[in-house]
């Protein structure tokens, strides 16, 4: 669709004066949007802002207090997401709704009802259909294998194909690359610009504004359940979209360094285990150490091996000169090493369980008397933990589940922090939080530090490893390829010890 005919057409989706409250509380104040035909459009905002209530209430999951939904210029009251699908909405969240265990083609026609002759399954027939989808999408998946082997690029293909299964009008998209290496970004992309090309409507939601400015037509930005602005992409700037989202300049994002002291807590030497090999490096009380490489360099390996979570084949570590003796995370966590996992729904919560639950499982000691757990001291301790690091929840009897990323990733942060260690091991500290949420988990790092723990963060976003290190491993292929000064590394730096190539 030419650029002058999305402006002049009717908007495929449109929210108009939304209101919508929680016991009481506001999380919508009349959000307007408008996405027209044939355009990507940028949800944008913090966690809190507003953005998964909205999309809740577009697809049918929740209905609004005042304000209506417009689809196609046509007000639309949707009962729940089917209804939603019929008019083609259709929303894919990070947490891909696919069956690992039917294939390829049973997960594109899911929902739809599957052809059948005599009252048997038509398989030559839902093999064709499930085809025409993924040709649409340039895709060639073997239909018969089934989804849970597949890729995490490949599992969104299909996601997506099972939307237009649905005669998707509008797609909305959740923090779609957040699992994907930048080689499946660009193939998700091509996907994307060629469905817009075919008229689709695609709100794209993500926390990565630098695929923002580089997929995006147009962006809105809410915060605090209002609809700030919405304007081109061309016509903005990253730094303005930070600016707008938490009312701050995008240099404030990142404390004062500083803070590091000569009393070196951690010392790895000759640290060895399927991909690192021979890894040696000190850190000091205080510092923050960044590790830094490319995907499958041995940097989760890294701190899995650190935290006991995995085996080493060789080498040592030693916490204030005392050499970790025995396996396991029981005795890491011991020896004052406590690690925050990339994967925090599925490593670091249990999302069904409330918050006060999830701080004391890692705290059973603090919390017990011979062997007899206090819900008087689990709840004093999950309050704590509330109140440090300002976790956004209804009460600690909240399910996990319930909360946002950032809130969830705040919940492990205080189970671990609970234990007063002294070395915390963090393995991409933001991934999937926004801006805002972002400089606060910053700002509980350096406080961290600034009272003596030694923190080692894993992170794949480069201005984050620059702005929040004092010193940066980059690893290639399992090995220390650099050891840099944070304050005076950059981008192509790191990027040339990644790439194993001499600086």
């Amino acid at each position: 669709m030419s650029a002058t005919a999305a402006v002049t057409a009717v908007p495929a989706l449109e929210a108009v004066g939304v209101v919508k409250s929680f016991d009481g509380v506001h999380a919508l104040r009349g959000v307007e949007l408008s996405v027209r035909p044939g355009e990507i459009h940028a949800l944008l905002g913090e966690n809190g802002a507003g953005k998964s209530t909205l999309i809740k209430i577009v697809t049918g999951l929740y209905g609004s207090d005042e304000g209506e939904v417009r689809v196609g210029g046509e007000a639309v009251d949707f009962a729940n997401v089917r209804s939603a699908h019929k008019a083609g909405v259709v929303a894919l969240y990070q947490e891909l709704s696919i069956v690992p265990t039917i294939s390829v083609a049973e997960n594109i026609v899911l929902g739809e009802g599957a052809p059948s002759v005599a009252g048997f399954v038509d398989w030559k027939e839902l093999r064709r259909r499930a085809r025409a989808q993924l040709s649409r999408l340039n895709q060639r998946l073997p239909l018969r294998r089934l989804a849970g082997s597949l890729s995490p690029v490949q599992q969104t293909m299909v996601a997506v194909a099972r939307a237009l299964m649905a005669d998707a009008k509008v797609l909305i998209l959740d923090e779609p690359t957040a699992s994907l290496t930048d080689t499946e970004i660009g193939d998700l992309f091509t996907v994307l610009r060629g469905l817009r090309d075919e008229g689709v409507a695609i709100v794209y939601v993500s926390h990565r504004l630098e695929e923002v400015f580089e997929l995006c037509d147009r962006l809105t930005v809410m915060r605090n359940g209002r609809t700030i602005v919405t304007k081109e992409v061309a016509d903005s700037s990253i730094d303005e979209v930070i600016s707008t989202m938490v009312g701050r300049e995008q240099g404030e994002l990142y404390p004062d360094r500083g803070t590091a002291g000569d009393e070196v807590v951690l010392r790895v030497d000759g640290l060895s285990g399927r991909r690192v090999q021979d890894v040696s490096f000190e850190v000091r009380a205080g510092e923050v150490i960044g590790i830094g490489g490319l995907a499958g360099s041995g940097r989760s390996e890294l701190l899995r091996l650190l935290s006991g979570a995995q085996r080493r084949s060789g080498g040592s570590i030693s916490v204030r000169g005392e050499t970790l003796t025995g396996r396991g995370v029981g005795r890491a966590l011991d020896a004052g090493i406590a690690l925050v996992p990339e994967e925090r729904r599925s490593q670091g919560v249990i999302l069904s369980a409330p918050i006060s639950e999830n701080i004391a499982i890692a705290n059973l000691r603090s919390v017990s008397t011979a062997g007899v757990m206090s819900g008087r001291r689990i709840a004093q301790l999950a309050r704590r933990g509330l109140a440090e690091l300002q976790i956004k929840a209804n009460g600690v009897r909240q399910p996990v589940g319930q909360l946002s990323g950032g809130n969830q990733q705040k919940v492990v942060l205080a189970k671990m922090l609970a234990r007063n260690p002294r070395v915390l091991l963090m393995d991409e500290p933001t991934r999937g939080i926004d801006v805002g949420t972002k400089a606060e988990i910053y700002r509980l790092i350096r406080e961290l530090a600034a009272r003596g723990t030694t923190v080692v963060a894993v992170s794949s976003e480069l201005p984050e490893l620059i702005g929040l290190s004092d010193r940066i491993i980059v690893m290639h292929e399992g090995r220390i390829a650099g050891l840099l000064d944070a304050a005076t590394a950059d981008d192509e730096l790191i990027l040339t010890h990644a790439y194993g190539r001499d600086a």
